[in-house]
């Protein structure tokens, strides 16, 4: 008795089928795919996790009966996260540091947050103030044409009470330790999130990672001071009131603008985003 064997796979015909559906979802996908990725780097999505961060620390505040804020920083490679901080009276009234446990939040690499506040120092020993240009925005004739002026607009917090408020209050940051920034300073402080600049640059690639005092932390903290030139760096950072609004740019159109027109031609047209104080949340923008 013969038996008719049948072989198991695919003619040539249900094998061109079968490419050519898996070519027509491809096709599909990919701008699906494209979308998803373009909507996490969009300024609507940082909005939203702006608004998430705003909340879970207004809850922090809350929970351990302190300010809590949240710090925009950017770090050595240009990167700009946001950081919980908590004040830390052991420290001083004033004085920030990383909350533990909660690591920062690294922001989409071509959106950035700039609150667009100039801060002006004076930092002649002895006479160590810090002047801002108010609670207004830059005006049109000043320039955000360096490296330090882009650190200082995009270094900033905003800080709730422990009742969840949203209030204007000092701030410095420091390493969990509260160890100044000083070339001569002997103390070496282990945070690994904010700490002096020495440590900072020793934590990055290309550093001897075998150095003493070995390297820690991923921001500079603030208030610089170098004894050995009795002045004060000037690293577009130091102690300064929180912040109440901000906007939200694309960071490749703001590097093909003009240094000297960074402001004309492309950051007064940004909306301007405010913060409700009694609720933490984004409550218009202009």
């Amino acid at each position: 008795m013969k038996r008719n064997l049948r072989q198991s796979g695919l003619t040539l015909v249900e094998m061109t089928t079968v490419v050519a559906i898996v070519a027509l979802l491809t096709a599909f996908a990919i701008p699906a795919v494209r979308t998803l990725f373009n909507s996490l780097g969009s300024a609507g999505n940082v909005k939203g996790m702006i608004s998430g961060a705003m909340a879970s620390a207004r809850a922090i505040a809350a929970k351990e009966q302190r300010y809590v804020g949240i710090r925009f920083q950017q770090d050595l490679e240009g990167h700009q996260y946001m950081v919980f901080v908590i004040q830390d009276s052991d420290i001083g009234a004033y004085f920030f540091r990383a909350v533990e446990g909660i690591q920062p939040v690294k922001l989409p690499d071509n959106i950035g947050v700039m609150d667009l506040t100039r801060v002006y120092r004076d930092y002649n020993p002895g006479n160590y103030q810090t002047y801002i240009t108010g609670e207004t925005l830059i005006r049109s004739d000043t320039m955000i044409d360096s490296q330090s002026d882009i650190t200082d607009t995009t270094t900033f917090s905003i800080v709730f009470s422990q009742t969840g408020k949203m209030v204007i209050h000092e701030i410095r940051i420091r390493n969990r330790d509260g160890f100044v920034d000083s070339k001569s300073d002997s103390n070496i402080s282990y945070d690994d999130v904010f700490n002096k600049k020495l440590q900072v640059d020793q934590n990055q690639e290309g550093y001897d990672r075998n150095a003493n005092p070995p390297g820690a932390g991923m921001f500079y903290q603030d208030d610089y001071f170098d004894p050995d030139l009795n002045t004060y760096p000037d690293l577009g950072l130091g102690p300064e009131p929180s912040r109440r609004r901000f906007v939200i740019y694309d960071k490749i159109q703001f590097g093909k603008v003009d240094p000297n027109r960074r402001w004309t031609d492309y950051l007064r047209t940004l909306d301007v985003i405010y913060i409700n104080p009694y609720t933490g949340t984004i409550v218009s923008a202009d």
